[in-house]
């Protein structure tokens, strides 16, 4: 290499490393013209295909490379990711194979690091994004690493002009990475933390102001008791009644547009939509963020081998902290296939579950970004199903929500109980609110993503510890749609007391402080969402919020079938109460009867007999929004981790991949 003070790995020899460094030459004519020779890369029109070189190098059968440009013919998938993915050539082979292709030589990153100046020119995720990395000035010119040579040309339409003219050199895209994260981890630490525009973050929260306002609600309901105690509590009373009705006329209307939809679909015929012109199958990349995760690492590798998608079109990206050696170590006792990796985020202010999938965005290589949790068992053509409505549909719908469930349900009372829940929510609960037309709270995981609409967003709310709803909205806002799709992912239900408490406190709180960002300017909001979806928005937000709180004081109704005292008892005219009592009881009755109807399935006909203990359920919840709302005003960004494999089962079968061949048609 004649560049100064460089090393080289030559191509017919992609492995080894030559020996001893090159003495300093001070930079000038001589070095770019020696440069010049060097990078001296064959014309486009003469170049010889990559898969030509590989088969005579003998490091390709003809056989794998007829199969390999026949995947080209249906899938979105760079070449050599094909012959990887389906270890038809070695890494090293590869990319020697490049090097001879282009007529340069392959960079060896771990004796010389890039310059970082020419890294903060361009941006080191902009690097990352496209696997680039500047080398070292020479002259008047500049060495730049790519490990997709295809693109160089396009690229260096992005670079600096300051660079002059750029060379080309090749390194595997790992290489680049790990080192582009070793010199600028913190620079992407602090983006990840800072992708969302302030005045849609959760990072600009004043613990303060908060203090401030909560103490005052509390004294003025304090003084409206000490004035009169019958006026304090009719004030209480008629805030949760008139909250109830909201939400469970939310419930009722929602639940009866789902199975009235239902019944329709199951009578009416319905056509198949077809995607909207010719589909090459795209690269999917999910993000599974790990923290701590001894149990449940291994037995996620197989859930995810289950997955029917094409190996070469899957990008599986295991994100992990970087002082969680726990996780680091028991990944790295599993054997990951070549379609999964480890992404390792570095230390930063925060440690939440949204920061790390920022960091870890621009490492994905896929159009489409789907989320899953470290105990998630998704169906195994669940990637097909995405792909293919994301297809049928334009680019407005931007996400897609598949449905959860849990495969642990009869572990105890509170499982089944929490079975329930799901049944209701994810079952008839959110389609209903879909087709009614509102903004929909995403849950945290089986989402899926169009890349660009994701990062137009800024990705996820880093200081938002429920990053999932506060997302649905941000996307509402921007006039993107949300559609949950017919595809199941099981998961862990959490089944222990406290750490049950733990969990939905997190969820509250987050809840609560998404309400809390977004209404800081509701003359904007509304105007974003329409009054519709505004007036959705506060009954899902603002009115689950204050039945979680208030649910003490609507449970006081019980005294009166049982005969018990009650504050508005010989108080309160005997017609209001007859009236708040009816109200009440038709609430009840009404969780009952959409909880039942949501578990009348086969999966789950058993659990109707157990949908009357929810009353029992239910005031779990209550103590776990007094712990939230305590924790807004005393640790708000604070990340109460659930731990996982606890009550776990592997419901995996055998990996689907093993008798699918990868030339058979479409099935998108």
């Amino acid at each position: 290499m004649p560049s100064p003070d460089l090393r080289i790995v030559q191509p017919n020899d992609a492995l080894s490393v030559q020996a001893g460094t090159n003495k300093a030459i001070a930079f000038g004519t001589t070095a770019v013209r020696a440069a010049s020779r060097s990078f001296d890369r064959p014309n486009a029109n003469t170049r010889k295909p990559l898969g030509q070189v590989l088969v005579e190098m003998g490091a390709l059968s003809p056989e794998h490379l007829a199969m390999a440009v026949a995947l080209m013919a249906r899938e979105d998938a760079r070449f050599g990711d094909i012959l990887l993915a389906n270890g038809w050539v070695r890494k090293a082979d590869l990319y020697a194979g490049l090097a001879h292709q282009y007529g340069c030589d392959i960079a060896d990153l771990t004796s010389q690091r890039p310059d970082v100046r020419l890294i903060d020119q361009i941006g080191a995720e902009f690097c990352i994004r496209n696997g680039i990395v500047p080398w070292k000035r020479a002259g008047a010119a500049t060495i730049v690493i790519c490990s997709r040579p295809d693109q160089f040309t396009e690229l260096s339409k992005h670079f600096p002009a300051t660079w002059g003219k750029c060379y080309l050199a090749i390194a595997p895209e790992e290489d680049i990475q790990k080192t582009l994260v070793d010199l600028r981890h913190r620079s992407l630490a602090q983006r990840a933390e800072s992708r969302v525009a302030a005045s849609e973050s959760c990072r600009t929260w004043s613990q303060t102001a908060v203090m401030r306002f909560s103490l005052a609600l509390v004294l003025l309901i304090s003084a409206v008791f000490v004035v009169s105690s019958y006026a304090g509590f009719a004030v209480l009373v008629g805030w949760a009644v008139v909250t109830l009705i909201l939400n469970s006329s939310l419930k009722a209307i929602a639940a009866w547009q789902f199975f009235r939809g239902r019944q329709r679909e199951q009578t009416e015929f319905v056509s198949a939509r077809s995607p909207q012109g010719f589909l090459k199958l795209p690269t999917v990349s999910i993000l599974v963020p790990l923290y701590k995760e001894r149990e449940i690492a291994g037995r996620l590798v197989k859930r995810l081998e289950r997955l029917s998608y094409p190996r070469e079109l899957l990008d599986i990206c295991l994100v992990v902290e970087e002082d969680d050696s726990l996780t680091q170590h028991t990944l790295a006792q599993s054997d990951l296939p070549r379609w999964m990796r480890q992404i390792v985020v570095p230390r930063g202010v925060v440690k939440t579950k949204p920061r790390a999938m920022n960091f870890a965005l621009d490492f994905c290589k896929g159009s489409i970004i789907g989320v899953y949790d470290a105990e998630d068992a998704p169906d195994p053509d669940q990637i097909h199903k995405i792909v293919r409505r994301f297809s049928e549909r334009g680019p407005d719908v931007a996400c897609l929500q598949g449905k959860l469930d849990f495969y642990n349900a009869r572990t105890n009372w509170l499982s089944r109980c929490f079975t329930v829940e799901y049944a209701t929510w994810w079952g008839s609960i959110l389609p209903g609110v879909e087709r009614m037309g509102f903004a929909i709270p995403l849950g945290g995981t089986t989402l899926f993503f169009r890349r660009a609409a994701l990062e137009e967003l800024g990705g996820w709310d880093a200081h938002n510890v429920t990053e999932d709803a506060d997302l649905g909205i941000r996307l509402a806002r921007r006039g993107y749609r949300t559609e949950l799709i017919d595809t199941v992912t099981e998961e862990e239900a959490n089944c222990r007391v406290w750490p049950w408490i733990k969990q939905r406190s997190r969820w509250i709180k987050g809840y609560a402080m998404t309400y809390g960002v977004h209404m800081r300017n509701p003359r904007q909001l509304r105007k974003e969402l329409g009054w519709w979806k505004f007036a959705g928005f506060q009954i899902l937000f603002l009115g689950a919020l204050s039945q979680f709180l208030l649910a003490p004081i609507l449970w006081t109704f019980w005294a009166f079938p049982l005969g018990l005292p009650h504050p508005l008892r010989g108080v309160a005219p005997n017609n209001l109460l007859l009236v708040l009592g009816t109200v009440f009881m038709a609430a009840e009755l009404l969780t009952i009867t959409v909880g039942v109807q949501a578990v009348s399935t086969p999966k789950h006909r058993w659990l109707r007999f157990w949908v009357p203990t929810l009353h029992f359920y239910y005031p779990l919840a209550s103590l776990a929004a007094m712990k939230g709302f305590l924790e807004i005003m005393t640790k708000p960004f604070y990340w109460d981790k659930t731990q996982h494999g606890k009550f776990d089962h592997d419901p995996a079968a055998q990996p689907a991949t093993s008798d699918i061949n990868p030339l058979e048609p479409n099935p998108v």
